[in-house]
C-alpha cells in the first residue's frame, strides 16, 4: 500500500493552499481554538467534486461564518487558532478515519460524485494530505504548552444550519458539546444563560461529541485530560462580519467567566 501511494499523483500541487493555518501560535490566553471546517478549497486535481459551484457556498461545503468568528475569538482573547483550509466535502477533519461521513458521499441532500466508490488508497490520500496535518499542528502546539507548563483549554469553533433539508428546526442559537468531561461546557452554557437569559442556548444541541462523528474533542481533549468544548453557533448569525464582532464578544466574556470557573473548581 505504501509503495502504492508513493508512486501516485499527490494529492495537492503546488496551486493548493496549505492545509493548515496556525494564527497566534505564542498567543498568552489559557485557550487554544480550532477550527476544523473553517475552508472550502478543494484540491485542483479533485475538479470542484463534481458538484455544481454554488453548492460550496452552502453549510456543506464548510462551517459558514466559523472563520471569521475564531480568528476574532483568537485576537479578543489572545489566544492561539488552528484553521483547517479544505472543505470538509473532500475529508472531514473532525471524524475519524472509518466515519461514514468523513468523505461524504451525501450531504444533506445534494450528491458528491467524486466521492462515490473511493478506494481505500484515495481515501488515505486525502487523510494523509489533508486531515493529518491539521491535527498534527494541533497536537505540536498543545505538546508545546503542556512542556511550558500552560494550563490550557481546548475550545473547536463550529456553526451549524437553522434546519437541515429533512430535519425540523433548530431552535437554539447557540450550542456547547462534550462527552465524557461536560464540566466545562457546562460552565460556560450557565454563564452565557446568566448573561444573556434571552439568547436561546444549550448544552448538546445540536449535536452531542461522541468517539464516531468527531475528532478534536475526543483525541485532543479527552485523551489529554484538558478542559475542553465544541462551540456551535447559528450560522445566519454570523455570516457576516458585523454577526461575527457580536458573537465574537458575547463568547469571549463567558468563555473567561467559565475558565474562572473551572479552575476554581479543579483547585478544590
Amino acid at each position: 500500500m505504501l509503495q502504492s501511494l508513493e508512486r501516485s499523483a499527490p494529492l495537492l500541487s503546488d496551486r493548493d493552499p496549505a492545509p493548515v493555518e496556525v494564527v497566534n501560535p505564542d498567543g498568552r490566553a489559557i485557550f487554544v481554538l480550532t477550527c476544523e471546517h473553517a475552508g472550502r478549497h478543494v484540491p485542483l486535481r479533485l475538479r470542484g467534486l463534481g458538484i455544481p459551484a454554488a453548492e460550496m457556498d452552502r453549510h456543506i461545503a464548510y462551517d459558514i461564518g466559523a472563520e471569521g468568528l475564531a480568528r476574532r475569538l483568537s485576537a479578543i482573547l489572545d489566544a492561539p487558532l488552528v484553521l483547517q483550509r479544505f472543505s470538509r466535502l473532500v475529508v472531514d477533519c473532525n471524524r475519524p478515519f472509518d466515519a461514514p461521513d468523513c468523505f461524504p458521499a451525501v450531504s444533506d441532500g445534494t450528491r458528491v460524485p467524486a466521492n462515490e466508490n473511493l478506494t481505500d488508497q484515495k481515501r488515505r490520500q486525502r487523510f494523509e494530505g489533508i486531515h493529518q496535518p491539521f491535527h498534527r499542528a494541533v497536537a505540536k502546539l498543545l505538546d508545546r504548552r503542556t512542556n511550558a507548563a500552560i494550563p490550557t483549554i481546548l475550545i473547536s469553533i463550529h456553526s451549524f444550519t437553522p434546519r437541515l433539508a429533512a430535519g425540523a428546526p433548530r431552535p437554539w442559537l447557540m450550542g456547547a458539546s462534550s462527552n465524557r468531561d461536560p464540566r466545562f461546557a457546562q460552565h460556560f452554557i450557565a454563564i452565557f444563560q446568566a448573561h444573556h437569559p434571552d439568547i436561546s442556548c444549550a448544552h448538546n444541541q445540536p449535536y452531542a461529541v461522541d468517539d464516531r462523528t468527531d475528532y478534536t474533542i475526543p483525541v485532543h481533549g479527552e485523551k489529554r485530560g484538558i478542559p475542553h468544548l465544541l462551540l456551535e453557533i447559528r450560522n445566519d448569525l454570523i455570516g457576516d462580519a458585523t454577526g461575527q464582532e457580536r458573537w465574537s464578544r458575547l463568547i469571549a466574556d463567558s468563555l473567561a467567566g467559565a475558565a474562572t470557573a473551572q479552575m476554581k473548581e479543579l483547585a478544590s
